[in-house]
């Protein structure tokens, strides 16, 4: 009986792993069908979003966490271009992606942010409450989009107080 018991629990233990696996690399995760604005970074001059030039655009999402994100694309904007359009990321930290989803590659692109050959880019302020979305883009026109927390996200998802330089979350909730 020993044996069993076991035998069972070892089983159930590499079952479970199995399942938690799975539902942290596959399950979650849904292809974003593209709309035609998919790929926005925010302008220096009027200081909201616009669309930029791009194609070959594939995106993943989940809804059990905002910063999920993650998305690729090319584009034939060259760097002196958008440094003089556009709001560099005052944080660009790659976020790893599910191995599955093979165009983005957050540490060859981390490598390519230190070494200067890619720029990144603010996508979009408060994508959600304390998340934004930043958009990296290669010498060569490859192009990263994935969310990262801001200060205000950082301060309310680890608990600190959030202070009054970051809007209450129902208020920003409710202009959402």
């Amino acid at each position: 009986m020993g044996k069993f018991l076991a035998g069972f629990t070892v089983f159930a233990a590499i079952l479970a792993g199995g399942a938690m696996y799975y539902l942290q690399v596959y399950a979650f995760y849904d292809e974003v069908t593209p709309t035609g604005d998919d790929v926005q970074l925010v302008s220096l001059v009027s200081g909201a979003p616009e669309v930029i030039l791009f194609d070959d655009f594939k995106a993943i999402d989940a809804d059990s966490s905002p910063i999920r994100f993650r998305a690729c694309f090319r584009t034939d904007m060259s760097h002196s271009l958008l440094t003089e359009t556009y709001v560099p990321a005052t944080k660009a930290d790659p976020r790893n992606a599910p191995n599955w989803f093979d165009c983005f590659d957050a540490e060859a692109l981390g490598a390519e942010l230190v070494a200067g050959t890619a720029l990144a880019f603010l996508g979009q302020k408060n994508i959600a409450y304390g998340v934004d979305r930043v958009v990296a883009i290669t010498e060569d026109g490859r192009g990263y989009i994935w969310h990262e927390l801001n200060e205000c996200g950082e301060k309310a998802y680890d608990g600190s107080p959030i202070g009054e330089a970051c809007p209450p979350r129902d208020e920003f909730e409710d202009q959402n």
